[in-house]
């Protein structure tokens, strides 16, 4: 009698990840969620429309502008890299300035950018609603508004894998965008587009030369660009919902640092080469005008295309930031306790809640005085992304040197040229503010910032003193 068949008892299937406990974020971003935030984090409506504005102020010197604003950018998005590796925490250079020099320190650098970034996110909100009722001008544009709001505010509310395959496809979409600009811009200075006369070198050396406005107006133009490069740091908070925070966060930084440079150095490049200086339109995008010349049809709504995904996008991160910052107030004290609740898959609703709720307000404020809440918001940013990139340069001065005392092991990225490159961002931070304080365009800004800065400051040496008397009263 033939022995009975014996059925292999199944593979026991792999455990699923256990949910997040209440007050713990997911870690469900991806290597190529990060790497794309990070190219695309700044890549914004900056880049697009604002870059004309510099150009009618440098000429063709606005290359080196760009050129320092990058390095400078640069130099700090290295020392974030550098310790999200080594600490990965969704407070990013908050907990990192906490760590280094204070609490008050992190409460004023947290609050700083959870206030400024709910102001972004509320004029990213106005600038895209406006271009969609440009397209359906039978909706009216707070209706336009109110739903785009609502539909983001719900997807970060879902989970944070929403939220990264949002940004990976609209960074994608920005990339492919600027890729195809700059092959296209190749082509035509190499002769390759059918009826267009290559310029030569006429649009770099005539009409005034490379630095037609003198070498002043490269520092003009500098006060100009350098905010288009905001927004690079949501990559180190978002590396702390990642599986592996050291590699990823190490990947999209190395990878973003070159590519960044091509995309914007290179950009540029063509720009100047192509269209004449004087051709500029402060408000108007160069990239139109670029292609307009190289007989692009519907160049200015492929544009305009452009500027919408990228308004949305950092709209779209700038309230992933300024929850995770508020959940991470909250879990070290310096928020309200309910920030900290998260979902199942744990998102922080109520933080992503109350981080839209000022877009929301800016909607009603925007319907009665149109035309009047976008530029008092941008007035009331100002330089405030400057004061950040100089609490990071102070935070990594310290904390690179207590980390190679007490646990050199996790420097798995390092910053080359420490701790010289180090002071020389922060230095390079402290003129570009000095710079600002004598040019009457950005002095107001300034003032507002540090205005912000200064009362954040005095919330933070109160809340000491009570933290200090409460413990002499415990004695």
């Amino acid at each position: 009698m033939p022995a009975p068949l014996t059925q292999t008892p199944p593979t026991p299937a792999a455990p699923a990840p256990p949910a997040p406990a209440d007050g713990e974020l997911a870690g469900a971003l991806r290597p190529r969620h990060l790497t794309m935030l990070a190219l695309g984090g700044v890549i914004g409506a900056g880049l697009f429309v604002g870059s004309g504005t510099g150009l009618r102020i440098a000429g063709p010197a606005i290359i080196l502008s760009y050129a320092l604003a990058a390095a400078l950018a640069l130099l700090v998005m290295r020392m974030l890299g550098e310790l999200a590796a080594a600490m990965p925490a969704s407070g990013s250079f908050s907990v990192y300035a906490d760590r280094a020099l204070g609490r008050w320190a992190g409460f004023t650098a947290g609050w700083l950018y959870w206030a400024v970034t709910a102001i972004a996110i509320a004029i990213e909100l106005i600038a895209a609603a406006t271009i969609l009722h440009q397209w359906m001008p039978a909706v009216p544009q707070w209706v336009i508004a109110l739903v785009a709001l609502a539909v983001f505010t719900q997807s970060n509310m879902l989970s944070v894998s929403s939220f990264g395959e949002a940004e990976f496809w609209f960074a994608g979409i920005k990339v492919a965008a600027i890729i195809a600009f700059l092959a296209l811009g190749v082509a035509a200075l190499c002769g390759a587009v059918p009826g267009v006369e290559p310029p030569g070198m006429d649009n770099l050396t005539g009409r005034g030369g490379f630095l037609p406005q003198g070498w002043d107006s490269v520092v003009a133009g500098l006060l100009t660009v350098v905010f288009a490069f905001g927004g690079m740091e949501v990559v180190t908070m978002a590396a702390a919902e990642s599986g592996d925070p050291a590699r990823s966060v190490t990947k999209a930084v190395s990878s973003a640092i070159w590519r960044i440079s091509l995309f914007y150095l290179g950009s540029m490049a063509v720009i100047v080469t192509l269209l004449p200086w004087d051709a500029a339109t402060p408000g108007r995008s160069p990239y139109v005008a670029v292609l307009d010349r190289l007989g692009i049809p519907g160049a200015g709504r492929l544009i305009e295309v452009v500027v919408l995904i990228a308004l949305l996008s950092a709209m779209n991160a700038n309230l992933y930031g300024a929850s995770r910052m508020a959940h991470s107030l909250a879990a070290r004290g310096e928020a309200p306790k309910v920030l900290l609740r998260t979902s199942a898959r744990g998102a922080p609703r109520l933080a992503v809640a109350a981080s839209a709720a000022f877009g929301f307000v800016a909607i009603a404020l925007d319907h009665r005085w149109p035309e009047r809440i976008l530029p008092f918001l941008a007035k009331a940013m100002g330089g405030s992304m400057l004061y950040m990139w100089l609490t990071v340069a102070a935070a990594h001065l310290v904390l690179r040197r207590r980390l190679e005392r007490e646990s050199p092991h996790l420097l798995v990225v390092r910053m080359r040229g420490f701790p010289y490159l180090s002071w020389l961002a922060a230095a390079g931070i402290v003129a570009v503010l000095v710079l600002m304080a004598f040019d009457p365009e950005a002095r107001g800004q300034l003032g507002w910032s540090t205005l912000l800065v200064l009362v954040l400051l005095a919330v933070a040496g109160v809340r000491a003193l009570r933290t200090r008397r409460d413990r002499v009263r415990g004695r």
